[in-house]
């Protein structure tokens, strides 16, 4: 029962810290509890029953009377920090009630209701989980541009399931000859033409919603990104995904795929996520086998895997027409 109950307080104390904003109360400086409970405009009882569980799961450190971040909390969960993953906490709320189906879909094998098709009822859905991609976007970015080349005469890049746009965004930046093409769901491209207009990159950057299975993208493409969604289709739809982008692209083209790729065997973090994917989706995590065979058949001749560190970041693959 202490693996129920535990793990469930422990998600439950993180997830209401981020709710409340207590994390990023504290990111100025230390406060007591009563300034504290104040800020959050919570209860004090409240307040000092929550920030006990969190020094005691080493989220929070007293400094004598005062409480604080310790330096992991203001590193990853507060505005200051390198990255803000408190969007991830905000989704997670929204996720858990989807996990009290996991034994229906356990049963069936696929979920009774699609992420995608949730997000098409509850709009506030797709605008979250963007927020949330887009945090994962600014931790995976330095990655990125440190193993994607790019050269000067590369002119078009396609991004699959862009959401967000900071990945065209970054690169766009980095390298002014590039303009980019955006294909996603609607639901998640609430806020990017907002974002591409305060980079002031509208000129560059053009967003086309809609479904990218059943798109026509276009053709001569000198980079395409598939970034982390692979994993959100089945194997058949990733094998026509990339026949349809080794077409768009031109000779010497370089396709770039991220993804968390399923090692034999699968560790706990590994298989936590592929049964995140049974319940969300429907689909699953699969090997770097799987992916030389579809790039293969696809006509790939060149593919180069490259890990990133932490492991937690998962891996690229590189491949070329």
């Amino acid at each position: 029962m202490l693996d129920v109950y535990m793990p469930m307080m422990k998600s439950s104390a993180i997830i209401s810290a981020g709710r409340l904003g207590l994390f990023e109360a504290l990111a100025t400086g230390p406060l007591s509890v009563q300034q504290l409970a104040e800020k959050i405009h919570s209860s004090a009882k409240g307040t000092a029953t929550l920030v006990d569980f969190l020094i005691a799961l080493g989220y929070l450190e007293k400094q004598g009377e005062l409480l604080a971040n310790t330096s992991s909390t203001q590193r990853w969960f507060t505005s200051l920090g390198q990255v803000d993953y408190t969007p991830g906490l905000l989704w997670t709320h929204e996720a858990w009630p989807m996990m009290g189906g996991l034994a229906e879909a356990v049963r069936s094998g696929h979920p009774e209701k699609t992420l995608w098709d949730a997000m098409v009822t509850q709009s506030h859905l797709g605008e979250l989980f963007s927020s949330y991609m887009a945090a994962f976007a600014s931790d995976l970015g330095p990655d990125l541009l440190k193993h994607i080349p790019v050269s000067s005469g590369q002119h078009r890049l396609l991004d699959l399931g862009g959401s967000h746009g900071l990945h065209s965004i970054r690169f766009c930046q980095r390298d002014p000859q590039l303009s980019a093409v955006i294909v996603d769901l609607p639901s998640a491209l609430t806020d990017t033409d907002a974002t591409i207009a305060q980079e002031q990159l509208s000129e560059r950057i053009r967003l086309v919603p809609g479904d990218l299975q059943e798109m026509d993208w276009g053709r001569e493409y000198d980079l395409v990104f598939y970034l982390s969604v692979a994993h959100n289709h089945t194997a058949d739809e990733n094998r026509h995904i990339i026949e349809r982008i080794s077409k768009a692209l031109g000779q010497g083209g370089l396709l770039v795929i991220h993804e968390y790729l399923a090692e034999a065997p699968l560790d706990a973090l590994d298989a936590a996520f592929r049964l995140t994917l049974l319940i969300e989706t429907g689909t699953q995590t699969y090997s770097y086998a799987d992916y030389c065979h579809w790039l293969t058949l696809a006509g790939f001749e060149s593919i180069e895997r490259i890990d990133l560190n932490p492991r937690q970041k998962g891996s690229l693959i590189l491949a070329r027409r």
